[in-house]
């Protein structure tokens, strides 16, 4: 435990750490956004200029990992997950394989079991998908800060996921950097017009209601977001890529609001709207 714990001290964090890290929600989009030249590639390619300092840790929570009990991978090394098919070679050759921390991978546990999350697993043999490992490799490149997932549990509902964020942010000043990767609208049902120029306006208005909603810190309607938000059920058909978004808004902590630190389209109905949450004073 003191590995994550104390890393306070380190130089560039010390401030930050008083009041706890940010914690993020990222739209990874397609498996092709690490070949693209995009504005999204090049808001993650830039991540350091959204934040210089490098974390002890990164707890990633991914619309990729689905299972019935929370999960998260304790191992020594992640291996490379290519769930996907039918893209060109050149993306089943790319490797991203940082450290894991089985050290983090308790502290997770604990945290959840603390806030009655009963049932909490690990895996001593999951890797990471694409919706973990495609934007950290071009955030940090170098793959030398562990990584842990913790799997979401797409049929337990959103204050589920949000709870779960709850119970997570102490690791916020202990080092440790939450990302929630899903999508902001994400709708396949929808026709695609791959050369769209603008989004469909109810992309477009789900998404818009999503930025405003969240830098109104109105936590309740993001939560209920299939009632609330226009557009809701359209822009998430299943909610899967909207459930890391609430671990990420509930472990910056009740009162928190939202910044939108990207936002960029495809397809003219996947928004690639970015978020940090900052905790309240």
């Amino acid at each position: 435990m003191s590995a994550i714990r104390g890393f306070a001290s380190e130089e560039g964090l010390g401030n930050k750490l008083k009041r706890g890290m940010d914690t993020y929600f990222l739209s990874h989009g397609s498996p092709m956004l690490a070949l693209e030249d995009i504005p999204a590639a090049a808001f993650f390619k830039g991540w350091s200029k959204v934040m210089p300092e490098k974390p002890k840790a990164i707890l990633v929570i991914s619309a990729h990992w689905d299972t019935s009990e929370p999960v998260v991978n304790a191992v020594e090394t992640n291996a490379t997950i290519h769930d996907f098919y039918g893209f060109p070679a050149q993306l089943y050759q790319m490797q991203y394989n940082p450290p894991g921390s089985p050290d983090l991978a308790r502290r997770v546990k604990e945290l959840l079991w603390s806030s009655g999350f009963q049932t909490v697993k690990e895996s001593p043999r999951r890797g990471l998908d694409h919706g973990a490992w495609i934007p950290l490799s071009m955030m940090y490149p170098n793959a030398d800060i562990p990584v842990c997932q913790l799997s979401i549990q797409s049929r337990k509902g959103a204050e589920h996921h949000y709870k779960m964020g709850l119970a997570l942010s102490q690791l916020k000043s202990e080092g440790v950097l939450i990302i929630g990767s899903g999508q902001a609208t994400h709708n396949f049902r929808e026709d695609i017009d791959i050369n769209a120029k603008s989004p469909v306006s109810w992309a477009s208005t789900f998404d818009k209601w999503l930025n405003d909603t969240l830098a109104d810190g109105k936590h309740g309607e993001v939560i209920n977001f299939e009632e609330k938000a226009p557009y809701g059920k359209k822009a998430h058909p299943n909610p899967d890529h909207f459930y890391p978004l609430l671990v990420s808004l509930g472990a910056a902590g009740e009162g928190s609001k939202g910044e939108r630190i990207h936002t960029s389209w495809t397809h003219g109905t996947f928004s690639y709207s970015s978020f940090s949450f900052q905790p309240s004073e």
